[in-house]
């Protein structure tokens, strides 16, 4: 089972793995930049040597960048929209430089204009971002979201609507957040309910898609729209919710990261993965 965590990447991308070894972990989340800025700096030769080096040294493990939050594919701003597409391009480059399999993504928000017209637009500026990044590899995974306010990729239907749409169908997969699927409506708290919702999610969507996990509980209840992260077991979702999760033999080589609150000492992560594995025992 490849289990870990999101890690900071601060003092070099490199670093990320001294984190992760510090909880044992087997799986690994990280932005490849500062994700709050434009800007985006060079990645240099010493950059990508360092990281791979470091990357060998952990171990043969799964890794996967999640991009910026700024990016915003769904526009309807014409500046933001060319900015997004601009950094989407670049965050591919960085993956594929590195040899990230993965890039994690939310679907974007479509800011008052519809689903409708969100989606197709999501699907245009997608489309073109992947054409003017000049990569060949990095599948890129469409992050289920909660709904809040007019964020699109909520529901199984929208991410199946842009996989369908898109010129580049073939490098799209599903990145499930357990949080973000709960707040959704979605649920998996009993063995009946969490069978119908993966039941649902392959006959929307196909179980082959799903290709990472963010394991997170939830600080509020199902169906609430909200976005927030909360440990394992201590929030509406459970143990037991985690427990079908992790003893589903149809997902034991999906990786999944935690994305729960953490300090610098990460003895929440430490945490919040043994309950995880012993919910696997």
């Amino acid at each position: 089972m490849y289990l870990g965590s999101h890690m900071s990447i601060a003092g070099g991308l490199h670093k990320a793995f001294e984190h992760i070894r510090k909880v044992d972990g087997t799986a690994l989340q990280i932005f490849t930049r500062n994700q709050r800025q434009w800007t985006i700096p060079p990645l240099t030769n010493r950059d990508a040597d360092l990281f791979r080096s470091a990357w060998k040294a952990w171990g043969d493990y799964p890794i996967a960048a999640h991009d910026s939050y700024l990016i915003n594919l769904a526009s309807g701003k014409v500046e933001q929209a060319e900015r997004s597409m601009n950094a989407f391009s670049e965050e591919l480059r960085r993956i594929e430089t590195l040899g990230i399999p993965f890039l994690v993504t939310h679907p974007g928000s479509h800011l008052g204009d519809g689903p409708d017209i969100g989606l197709d637009r999501y699907v245009r500026n997608l489309d073109r971002a992947i054409a003017e990044s000049g990569t060949a590899s990095g599948m890129i995974l469409l992050e289920t979201t909660a709904g809040q306010g007019t964020n699109l990729g909520a529901s199984f239907e929208e991410l199946a609507r842009i996989i369908k749409a898109s010129d580049h169908g073939s490098r799209l997969g599903v990145c499930y957040d357990t949080c973000h699927t709960f707040a959704a409506g979605y649920d998996i708290r009993t063995p009946e309910a969490y069978r119908a919702t993966f039941d649902e999610f392959d006959r929307v969507i196909g179980l082959d898609r799903l290709r990472f996990f963010h394991v997170n509980d939830s600080k509020h209840p199902l169906g609430s729209r909200k976005d927030r992260h909360e440990h394992i077991g201590q929030g509406h979702i459970g143990k037991d919710g985690f427990r079908n999760l992790m003893r589903d033999p149809g997902f034991s080589e999906v990786p999944r990261t935690l994305e729960t609150p953490k300090g610098k000492d990460l003895s929440e992560d430490v945490h919040n993965l043994s309950v995880l594995r012993a919910l696997a025992a």
